[in-house]
């Protein structure tokens, strides 16, 4: 795999009258409408917060400033990797995309393990849920639409990861043995998800460390067993021979790819702005 620097050639994607290759005039026409969608979703939630119900939930007593700023700033490091990960495949260097790709994946994953954590700590301890206050009502509805854009994004990265394998000879199958390693990428990474969330959950309910770590293996044993296995899997699938049908020519769909990342990034640093960082500003 070399590592070249050149112009890259979109003529496997043609270009329209703008200049732009199709692929990525097509992002940005369905990001401009994800654009407007998030823009009133957000401009609900500040609309409401405006005037907010007599008897309502304190949002000071309910969000957690310092975990909510370490998934954003996880996040803004998966730009980075994603970034990074644009740059390799533009260079031809098609191992260090794959790392980067999977860096993006891991924080990504990262991001929505702990907004799962925040919803379930805000549903059963703060008492908070979509239906019993209006804040519950937008603040669900707006995070949880960016949550789902975040795990869509995964999805998307985990095929272009694998994607990346399929063998350059045309004769040889793929199609079945990728899918089995998209399902094993994925099993792995909820696996690893659930057991992250349950050592959160022992530290917090156990006295001691020690006791939390006994917990933790009691109760995420087949978790963190399943985990360790779809790895195996995994470096056995990473071992590929021979050329792949993956490279340069690919840029724009990894692009492509990086243009819905990096909006779903930014979008997250305005509701950031918006429904957190504002409560502690009044």
């Amino acid at each position: 795999m070399s590592s070249h620097a050149g112009t890259i050639d979109h003529h496997h994607d043609p270009s329209t009258s703008t200049g732009i290759p199709n692929k990525k005039l097509i992002m940005w026409a369905f990001l401009a409408s994800d654009c407007m969608f998030f823009a009133t979703l957000i401009s609900s939630h500040l609309i409401y917060r405006l005037h907010p119900p007599a008897g309502g939930l304190d949002p000071k007593s309910i969000f957690s400033l310092e975990l909510t700023s370490f998934s954003t700033f996880i996040l803004l490091m998966s730009s980075l990797m994603m970034a990074l990960a644009v740059t390799a495949i533009q260079k031809n260097n098609v191992k260090s995309c794959r790392w980067s790709l999977l860096a993006t994946i891991l924080f990504g994953m990262i991001f929505l393990g702990c907004q799962v954590y925040e919803f379930q700590h805000f549903v059963v301890e703060k008492k908070m849920t979509l239906s019993n206050s209006l804040l519950g009502t937008t603040f669900y509805t707006l995070t949880g639409t960016h949550g789902c854009h975040v795990a869509i994004g995964v999805l998307w990265l985990c095929l272009m990861y694998v994607r990346s394998f399929k063998p350059a000879a045309s004769d040889r199958p793929w199609f079945g043995k990728n899918l089995i390693h998209v399902a094993v990428l994925l099993a792995a990474l909820l696996l690893s998800l659930k057991a992250t969330l349950g050592l959160v959950h022992a530290l917090q309910v156990e006295p001691s460390f020690g006791a939390a770590i006994g917990h933790f293996f009691k109760a995420e044993f087949l978790a963190v067993a399943g985990t360790l296995v779809s790895i195996g899997i995994l470096v056995g699938f990473a071992r590929t021979s021979g050329a792949v049908d993956f490279n340069e020519k690919h840029a724009i769909d990894v692009e492509s790819m990086g243009l819905y990342w990096h909006f779903v990034d930014i979008v997250w640093i305005v509701i950031f702005t918006a429904v957190y960082l504002l409560e502690y500003l009044k």
